[in-house]
């Protein structure tokens, strides 16, 4: 076997909860897959990504950036996995290493199976997106690939989001006579 040439951190915890009563126990359990452990795959693969000039690739969350009520842990941990990515970028970069952040929308995974047993529930949620449609993980696997690549040789410290438009649809969501059905 030979070097490893890209490492992707793709780790999802959550436990519900807002801020003021998310029990410490379920903060640090979040907090320790979701963040930690991508801090310690990224230090245990480090030597052999110098070798290879090769590249980290994290999966975060568009809940990095758009907070949701009742899960702060996720959200606080998914943020500081874009910063940390950011920080690789700055601190392993000259190293040959680079490192980016994909930060999925609605992605249908077993963390979310359950929502869409709900009759209607996938269409209420796709018609929020501008594709008009739910995420497979497909979708984030070849973004991944992407950036695993020589192709994104470039890209170093870049987020980029993989929600179907989900994030460019905000100011369609606000109500304005005339305009829209909302």
């Amino acid at each position: 076997l030979g070097d490893c040439a890209a490492l992707i951190n793709n780790a999802g915890l959550l436990r519900p909860g807002s801020l003021d009563s998310v029990s410490l126990d379920d903060w640090n359990a979040v907090l320790g897959v979701n963040l930690t452990g991508y801090l310690l795959c990224s230090r245990a693969f480090k030597p052999q990504l110098a070798r290879t000039r090769g590249a980290l690739v994290h999966v975060a969350s568009i809940s990095a950036n758009f907070p949701q009520s009742h899960s702060g842990a996720y959200s606080a941990g998914k943020a500081g996995v874009l910063l940390m990515s950011r920080q690789m970028a700055v601190e392993w970069g000259p190293l040959g290493i680079r490192s980016n952040a994909i930060c999925p929308g609605m992605i249908r995974t077993a963390l979310s199976a359950r929502f869409y047993e709900e009759p209607g529930f996938e269409e209420k949620r796709a018609q929020v997106t501008a594709s008009r449609r739910i995420g497979e993980p497909q979708d984030i696997a070849d973004v991944a690939l992407f950036l695993a690549s020589p192709r994104s040789g470039y890209m170093n410290g870049a987020e980029l989001a993989v929600d179907g438009g989900m994030s460019s649809m905000l100011m369609d969501m606000v109500p304005r006579p005339g305009y829209n059905k909302t």
